[in-house]
């Protein structure tokens, strides 16, 4: 009986993530996504670098433009910076998740930035999710240290 329900509520779960993105609201100026916050006090992207240069961890706002979303139900975002390089940002407990649009918005995103290896494998599988081709995807051979930010909180500015 215990396997049953467990069955049907992993049923239930998968469900619930396939139809996800068609449920999402459209990128438009002033709406949040996840905790509803707003664009006070928030700092770039380039000074997000600096800071994390002395500090392990920063925990507040950060402002940037969006240059990728997950193409499977918006599950990832990754923002620009100077040096070209995007940063990850993920969204806490998959609480809430990105509309295909937002690519090209300003965004505000609050949450907490840490400098983090990801592994090759998690790179290969956010690549596939990215609708990244093949080849691209066999390319990837490296972990990379980089920036990843945990939002809980994503508002658009324009």
């Amino acid at each position: 009986m215990r396997k049953i329900i467990c069955l049907i509520v992993a049923g239930l779960l998968s469900t619930a993530a396939v139809f996800a993105q068609k449920n999402i609201p459209s990128a438009q100026p002033g709406a949040t996504y996840g905790r509803t916050i707003d664009a006070s006090h928030a700092i770039k992207m380039n000074e997000l670098q600096t800071k994390l240069k002395t500090d392990s961890v920063y925990t507040g706002k950060v402002e940037a433009t969006v240059v990728e979303v997950c193409k499977k139900k918006g599950c990832f975002m990754k923002l620009t910076r100077a040096n070209g390089e995007p940063v990850m940002v993920r969204f806490k407990d998959y609480g809430f998740f990105m509309p295909q649009d937002i690519v090209g918005k300003t965004v505000v995103i609050d949450g907490i930035a840490k400098v983090k290896e990801t592994s090759v494998e998690r790179l290969k599988h956010f690549a596939e999710d990215a609708g990244k081709s093949k080849e691209e995807i066999e390319k990837i051979t490296q972990p990379k240290t980089d920036i990843e930010f945990m939002a809980d909180g994503v508002y658009i500015v324009k």
